[in-house]
């Protein structure tokens, strides 16, 4: 039985084979309440961008594009998410590869809910109970980077989607300013950012924080101050 708060996993699974994808889809969505899917690892990579997913599974053999080396182009710049690779075959090579990826776990086909379902929990588990993903801007007041919730003394804070996506990459990005043009792609990535939005967005958003905790670079963009 999986905890309420474990079925906020959000999961991308991709596989070129459309039956498998299917089957597997079908079964990930009567655990949780995100579920994904891509045809193979070039719309993964776009998938991954657009939607943040927690947990990925992969299967590793792919046209142009095979899952270990989606995999390694997503670690340059994400070390978070986490990956259960997923081949018809057992090879040392991929299963080194494997490893130094910092993989979940590297399983053989046809996969089955016995051996699947333990790795979901840990994932989920592992991700929902790190104390890590709490940025805190006071003692009292946290923002928690993968449920999205606000926390000010006992009180849950209601987040508009954008204003949780602009606090989430500010605390991702903490210890530098996050730039205008990066924000354009995270939030507003298909539509025009004006600068009244921003400002607009900015402004409601502090009104919910401790005082101070954003800061306005100029020019730049803006950058989070945690405790």
């Amino acid at each position: 039985m999986l905890k309420n708060k474990y079925k906020k996993l959000k999961i991308l699974y991709i596989e070129d084979e459309q039956n498998i994808r299917v089957n597997a889809v079908s079964y990930l969505k009567r655990l949780f309440d995100e579920v994904y899917e891509a045809k193979d690892a070039f719309e993964g990579l776009e998938k991954i961008e657009k939607y943040s997913p927690h947990l990925v599974i992969s299967d590793i053999k792919m046209p142009k594009l095979s899952g270990l080396e989606m995999i390694r182009k997503v670690r340059r710049n994400n070390k978070n998410i986490q990956f259960i690779v997923l081949t018809a075959f057992t090879d040392k090579n991929y299963l080194l590869d494997a490893i130094d990826l910092h993989l979940v776990k590297y399983l053989t086909k046809p996969i089955k809910h016995e051996i699947i379902f333990p790795l979901l929990i840990q994932c989920a588990k592992e991700i929902f109970e790190d104390v890590n993903n709490r940025k805190y801007f006071t003692k009292n007041c946290y923002f928690d980077i993968v449920t999205n919730e606000l926390k000010i003394e006992d009180e849950y804070i209601k987040l508009t989607k954008n204003e949780i996506l602009f606090l989430k990459i500010l605390c991702e990005n903490s210890s530098r300013a996050v730039t205008y043009e990066q924000i354009q792609n995270y939030i507003w990535y298909d539509e025009y950012m004006s600068e009244n939005a921003i400002r607009l967005l900015v402004r409601d958003l502090r009104k919910k924080l401790p005082v101070h905790c954003i800061k306005n670079q100029s020019k730049i963009g803006y950058k989070i101050e945690l405790l």
